[in-house]
């Protein structure tokens, strides 16, 4: 048997045989481009012309939120995604096609089909999933064609959308579970209701401005009765708070005109997030996992009216909180988790390990009301089949949702892409392949687990790796033997604890590949790959955060779901060092210092008060200093961890000293996560963010979003090979994409444009 990393290396021989063919024929088609594109109106036509290539991977999947299965047809299905839009299959998943493309928001809480109608179609966007990472739309979107064409039908600041339920009979009655903004207080959130189709909205069931919905249920048998799920949460850029007094069970028998407090049976005191379901056979029997001290799995037996504990049984509540009653038989319950967990007597006892096989991490479960063995799961990995009640599973890997955080490249030819993913490890890939079909997932192979980030590779030796996963876990791989040597920076002191981000930045010195940087809440120095380490002061604020209260109240051990997915706050999130002058360095921190040093690390000075219009405290998404200048350095800033979704682009001229806003045309909401600078041409920048990349010929006096071929998705990072001129976006939902050869781009300007 092969072992994998000679796989890799005799992959990479068979493809570098034909390279420089496939280079050649990439410049020729590049440059054909450019005369056909001289023509171009303006710089948006030329943008919306360029040929990318999504290049996968499809291996993994990505997080799935929901699914809406057309009942009288279950070959036709729509999986709702955290932040890849809706797909669509109508051949039952044999193949699947995105139909949100084109609309200005990914992320989908929610979506639904009309009983009555399966052409009608409701969307609500902005994932419910309450993470870090977690995506936001712009309101509940519509489609009466079967998902062919939308309509954005308002409650457009919502943000986060919890659930939609159709009248079984009525198609223009429709309720909304708006969760609300999930990093701070806003008014539109509750429990909305309409009845022309979307014309209008009635707010049903506002609690205060911190909660919202985040589930409701409609009797299937008596439609006006409806129950719903408040959720008082909160998250912060350095923690979170899961829970308050307005967390809860409502009710209502007349359609929503009055709701009331279910508390029978139902634990006292603070509540946290709350999942329900109605047993389709007898709608008395209701179902409700409860996040609480005294919480857990719950059932009614009278609609509500009084509640039974059937165990404490209550996965990670923040991040799932789903539970689905088999519904043929109420005695088979089953609550998304890490793990699925699975109950055969009404919730009394679990077991998590019916559901084996494919990826955990569970949002998504649907099972046919004709035939319970037919079951579809959505996970952070995506899409899966059972047709054995869960004992099997078929796992859809033609749909390519992988959530990259952070890219980089080798030199190769031709290269290599490395990355890591959301909850799905860290990836190598060929940038192309002499397979007609093009790269497939077989071309691909992993290089670390966990929740992947920086993967980065030694440019004078691409079998060297530096691979990085959650909270601080870096190691140095060695493709060729397969080693692989944790390297983690650790305190002497041994009564001294490092902080590290979730995402944790690493950087390779341009001056000299030996030596590597690595960001916690100091900057770690290494002059010989890892081995050893040097270290700054701590380049934070170094903030106390148990002092720094959230919805007005201290976070205690108490606090439900406290600081979910933050373990430390007040760390580097990322690094740079001037490709031009050795030594001279850049940190960007979470909680708003922007650091510059001139001598290698030794003295440092704090320059992100003198940013202007930046509010104190902004999460630093990305530095980067220039290649044409020794003193310039451009900043990307992200407040959406403050609740203000406001641009934040700048550029400095003097190493910090005065800065100035490069966010000109991009509209509020358009949230920036990274900025590169081509090596060549300096007027030439590269935007990534929210909700697309960003191209400026003339640096930032105007933008143009990249469109076309490139469907609306977070653009968590942007890489441009040094050698090939490729353009690579590493995509938040969308895996990678490139344009091979961006000479067109390089060689742009008004003049040409104007010719």
């Amino acid at each position: 048997m092969v072992s994998w990393s000679k796989r890799v290396i005799m992959s990479r021989q068979y493809v570098t045989s034909l390279g420089n063919i496939l280079g050649c024929l990439v410049f020729l088609s590049s440059s054909l481009l450019t005369v056909q594109l001289l023509t171009a109106q303006s710089v948006e036509d030329f943008v919306n012309q360029l040929e990318w290539r999504n290049i996968g991977p499809a291996n993994m999947g990505g997080r799935i939120n929901d699914f809406a299965v057309v009942e009288a047809d279950p070959n036709i299905v729509f999986a709702a995604t955290a932040s890849a839009g809706v797909w669509r299959t109508t051949n039952n998943g044999v193949t699947w096609e995105p139909v949100f493309d084109e609309q200005p928001v990914s992320s989908i809480g929610d979506i639904a089909v009309a009983p009555s109608d399966p052409s009608i179609v409701w969307v609500g966007s902005g994932e419910s999933n309450n993470r870090q990472s977690s995506s936001w739309g712009n309101g509940v979107y519509k489609s009466t064609d079967g998902g062919d064409s939308w309509t954005n039908v308002g409650l457009e600041d919502t943000l986060h959308i919890g659930r939609i339920v159709i009248h079984p009979t009525n198609p223009e009655v429709v309720y909304v579970a708006a969760t609300g903004h999930l990093w701070g207080p806003n008014d539109d959130r509750g429990l909305y209701k309409t009845t022309d189709g979307g014309q209008t909205w009635t707010n049903t069931l506002f609690i205060d401005r911190d909660t919202g919905m985040t589930d409701v249920a409609m009797d299937p048998v008596s439609p006006g009765t409806l129950y719903a799920a408040s959720y008082q949460r909160r998250r912060t850029a350095f923690g979170f708070s899961g829970g308050g007094p307005g967390s809860g069970i409502y009710k209502t028998t007349n359609g929503g005109e009055s709701w009331r407090r279910l508390t029978d049976g139902l634990p006292d005191g603070i509540t946290g997030r709350v999942g329900l379901d109605i047993y389709r056979s007898d709608p008395r029997i209701v179902y409700a996992v409860v996040q609480n001290a005294n919480g857990g799995m719950f059932r009614s037996d009278d609609r509500g009216e009084s509640w039974t504990r059937m165990s404490d049984t209550n996965p990670r509540p923040m991040y799932y909180s789903q539970i689905r009653i088999d519904p043929l038989n109420d005695q088979r319950i089953w609550a998304a988790g890490a793990r699925m967990v699975y109950s055969q007597d009404g919730g009394k006892t679990f077991v998590d390990d019916w559901v084996q096989t494919i990826h955990g991490d569970f949002h998504a479960l649907w099972i046919n009301p004709a035939d319970s063995n037919h079951m579809l799961a959505g996970s952070d990995g995506g899409v899966h089949y059972s047709y054995d009640r869960g004992r099997t599973w078929d796992f859809v890997n033609t749909m390519a949702l992988g959530q990259f955080y952070e890219i980089g490249y080798d030199m190769e030819t031709p290269y290599n892409i490395y990355g890591g993913l959301q909850d799905n490890g860290s990836w190598g890939g060929p940038v192309r392949t002499l397979y007609r079909r093009g790269i497939t997932n077989e071309d691909w192979f992993r290089v670390g687990g966990g929740d992947g980030f920086y993967t980065q590779v030694d440019p004078n030796d691409p079998t060297t790796l530096y691979v990085e996963s959650q909270n601080g876990n870096v190691s140095r791989l060695d493709l060729e033997t397969s080693e692989r040597k944790s390297i983690r920076p650790e305190p002497e002191d041994e009564s001294e604890r490092y902080r590290f981000d979730w995402n944790s930045p690493i950087l390779i010195s341009p001056h000299n590949s030996q030596t590597i940087y690595y960001g916690g809440n100091r900057l770690f120095k290494s002059t010989d790959r890892g081995d050893t380490w040097t270290t700054t002061d701590d380049l934070s604020k170094d903030q106390d955060r148990d002092e720094m209260p959230i919805m007005g109240v201290e976070v205690t051990d108490d606090t439900p779901s406290r600081h979910d997915g933050i373990s430390t706050f007040g760390q580097i999130i990322s690094i740079s060092e001037s490709p031009r002058r050795e030594g001279v360095l850049y940190v960007g921190t979470d909680d708003g210092n922007v650091q510059v040093s001139q001598d290698g690390g030794t003295s440092w000075q704090e320059v992100a008060g003198l940013i202007p219009d930046l509010p104190e405290g902004t999460y630093v998404s990305r530095v980067q200093a220039s290649y044409h200048a020794d003193t310039r350095v451009y900043a990307t800033m992200d407040g959406h961890r403050s609740d203000d979704y406001s641009v934040y682009v700048y550029v400095s001229e003097d190493s910090g000293d005065s800065w100035r806003s490069l966010a000109s045309n991009i509209p509020d909401g358009h949230t920036m996560n990274v900025i590169r600078e081509h090596p060549r041409n300096e007027n030439l920048l590269v935007l990534g963010g929210e909700f697309g990349a960003y191209i400026t010929i003339n640096r930032g006096e105007e933008w143009h979003q990249i469109k076309g071929a490139v469907p609306t998705v977070p653009v968590d990072d942007i890489a441009i090979h040094s050698r090939d001129n490729d353009l690579i976006l590493g995509t938040h939902g969308r895996s990678i994409w490139v344009l091979d050869d961006m000479t067109p781009l390089e060689k742009l300007s008004e003049g040409v444009l104007a010719s």
